[in-house]
């Protein structure tokens, strides 16, 4: 897992270049391609969420159960 400062900076980070892009595409008027970018940011961040809730289990796993 990487650090906790780090991975908010990640989902930061592409927030904030998922609105950009939205914005832009909004503007030229493609609106439903600016929801599919945006959708498609959102599954990043999700992906990223779900890996680090799958590396806490783990470690929460070890700690608890004795398992490594």
């Amino acid at each position: 897992m990487l650090g906790d400062a780090s991975i908010l900076f990640q989902i930061a980070g592409i927030g904030i270049i998922v609105a950009m892009i939205h914005t832009i595409l909004k503007q030229m008027g493609k609106e439903e391609i600016a929801q599919f970018a945006t959708l498609v940011g959102f599954i990043i961040v999700l992906v990223i969420v779900i890996d680090g809730i799958s590396d806490l289990f783990q470690q929460i796993k070890s700690v608890f159960l004795f398992q490594g």
